[in-house]
């Protein structure tokens, strides 16, 4: 191979992965294996757990034209390297859940490719095998833990240049790398990313600026299934020339961007296999048409602690039990820790009463003031309600406390509505209404569909010769307001207004037609259909009781709500 000059490229478009030999090559491999041990093809996922755990792993690393020549109208001149195929050989080992010291050896098994001749250069590359240039570096987790939502960590990677130079595997010289990763967990989602700058000496026969010092960086986001053995997902990785000044960066030819697809599998809990494909995304130098990778790692899973002994189950751990087969307790003295407590002197029921004073020394009991219960056993709670039984008026069935010595212990009353009336004081346990002071009314709706008609258990107030409904009124108008809500089988009712016989007959009628009318307003005011509703006055002509007391004519003057129609479904309504 020759030195080629710029002058020879001219010729040339150099807007593709193009390349002039420097004098002995240069490392044209854009794939940096990850450390082993990471789930990632080029990124890491920083499980730094252990100390003394090692890594150990082979990559296989094909690229399909990582080198190609194009004219000035865009087509193929060369694949000056066509095939190249690295086997990465490397290790890896953590120390202090912290630090992880690693090494990577790149081995070119297989190059080949075209010749090119352009004016007075020549172009080729080596067709044997040889290696690339080792990589040592070391990594320290700076915050984070494994599988947590974000690790950071900082390392330096160092290549030393003893690769073949001809084979495109080495730049003859010193590259190191700082950089600078990011990895963690979210749920089933993995993500990783880095960045980091490659130092390498600058190439002056490249072209322009297409070769030397780059920010590196790359990327992945993957899924963890099957009980987390198997991570999968994409991983995009690339860099670019940032010499003299980073006038270069970020142009076709001088960042190679590629991206692979693929994901590793724990087929064992210390082996995981993996393999990944894909192409390059731009035609910078190095970036291949198609990059193929494969691995196999031996890296055993952290083996989970087992949790701390205690046979006993006495809360203390056998490691510190004098007794661990037997319950106990806590003690100061290391002979004794738990162990059963020694029964005190003349206590065989070990119940802290002395037998002498113990009127059941075998039985363990409870103190009293009867000397003949003394140390004997409390009164039983046969249903476990805290009331013993001696004082339970309902031994077996549990209850509440009662002053009452024949309610006590009994369960409490029911409230079979939920009303907050009991059913004792309730005049209607299965229809949940408000507290009343008469006894016939306490808990029973205001309201009721009975028959054809809607009942109410009590009349609609009004200001006097008025058709103002009195604010009082709202609770049994809410009621009716309910049933029309909850029944839209009823499609027409009637309010009917009555009085009593004071007054003009001519005069009583128009306002019990008002004061009937005044309800419907009501009712629709709430949201009622309009047409659900017709409203009628009949003055004093349909008495219900005698006019001739107070309270006859009180129940005269009523409003009635009688239901003309019913929908099927409706509750049974008997017509007038």
């Amino acid at each position: 191979m020759r030195r080629s000059t710029l002058t020879a490229l001219t010729a040339l478009c150099l807007l593709a992965p193009t390349a002039a030999l420097a004098e002995g090559g240069f490392a044209l491999d854009r794939y940096e294996p990850s450390e082993r041990g990471s789930d990632w093809f080029a990124n890491e996922s920083l499980d730094l757990r252990g100390n003394g755990r090692l890594a150990l792993g082979v990559v296989g690393d094909y690229a399909y034209k990582p080198l190609v020549f194009y004219d000035a109208s865009g087509d193929e001149q060369a694949a000056v390297v066509e095939h190249q195929l690295f086997v990465h050989i490397g290790g890896a080992v953590i120390l202090f859940d912290r630090l992880r010291l690693g090494a990577n050896l790149p081995l070119l098994a297989y190059t080949k490719g075209e010749s090119l001749n352009v004016g007075n250069s020549s172009f080729s590359t080596s067709d044997s095998t040889s290696i690339g240039d080792p990589r040592l570096s070391a990594d320290v987790r700076l915050v984070g833990e494994y599988g947590g939502a974000a690790t950071l960590a900082f390392g330096v990677q160092g290549f030393i240049p003893v690769g073949n130079e001809d084979a495109f595997a080495s730049d003859g010289k010193l590259r190191l790398r700082p950089r600078l990763m990011l990895a963690g967990d979210l749920g089933s989602l993995a993500y990783a990313a880095q960045t980091g700058f490659n130092y390498r000496a600058k190439g002056d026969n490249l072209g322009e600026d297409a070769f030397g010092s780059e920010m590196t960086f790359s990327a992945a986001l993957g899924v963890r299934a099957l009980d987390k053995k198997l991570i999968i997902g994409p991983e995009v990785f690339g860099s670019t020339v940032i010499s003299d000044g980073g006038d270069g960066a970020f142009k076709k030819r001088t960042t190679p961007l590629e991206v692979v697809f693929g994901g590793k599998y724990r087929v064992t809990p210390d082996w995981r296999v993996g393999a990944a494909v894909g192409p390059g995304l731009t035609r910078g130098v190095g970036a291949p048409a198609v990059r193929v990778l494969a691995s196999i790692e031996w890296f055993p899973e952290v083996e989970k602690a087992a949790a701390p002994s205690d046979r006993d189950q006495d809360g203390i751990l056998d490691r510190d039990d004098a007794c661990p087969d037997t319950p106990g307790v806590r003690t100061d003295d290391p002979k004794t820790n738990g162990c059963p407590p020694a029964a005190a002197p003349g206590d065989r029921d070990g119940d802290g009463i002395l037998d002498a004073d113990d009127a059941c020394p075998d039985t363990p009991g409870v103190k009293s003031d009867d000397p003949k219960k003394h140390g004997c056993p409390g009164p039983k709670d046969s249903d476990g309600d805290g009331i013993t039984d001696d004082v339970d008026a309902c031994p077996t069935e549990p209850g509440v406390q009662s002053a009452d010595p024949a309610k006590n212990g009994c369960p409490a009353p029911k409230d079979t509505d939920g009303d907050g009336i009991l059913d004792p004081a309730d005049a209607c346990p299965t229809e949940a209404g408000p507290a009343d002071p008469d006894p016939k009314k306490n808990g029973c709706p205001k309201a009721q569909v009975s028959g054809d008609q809607i009942r109410i258990l009590e009349q609609v107030q009004f200001a006097t010769n008025s058709a103002k409904i009195l604010p009082e009124s709202d609770g049994v108008l809410n009621a009716v307001l309910k049933i029309l809500q909850d029944l839209p089988q009823i499609s027409l009712v009637s309010v009917e207004g009555h009085t009593d016989n004071r007054g003009g007959k001519g005069y009583n009628k128009d306002l019990s037609k008002r004061r009937a009318a005044s309800v419907v307003k009501w009712l629709t005011d709430k949201g009622i259909d309009k047409k659900r509703l017709t409203s009628a006055g009949f003055g004093q002509e349909k008495p219900i009781d005698s006019n001739d007391t107070d309270a006859g004519r009180q129940n005269n003057r009523r409003v009635e709500f009688h239901i003309k129609k019913s929908e099927p479904g409706a509750p049974e309504v008997k017509k007038k």
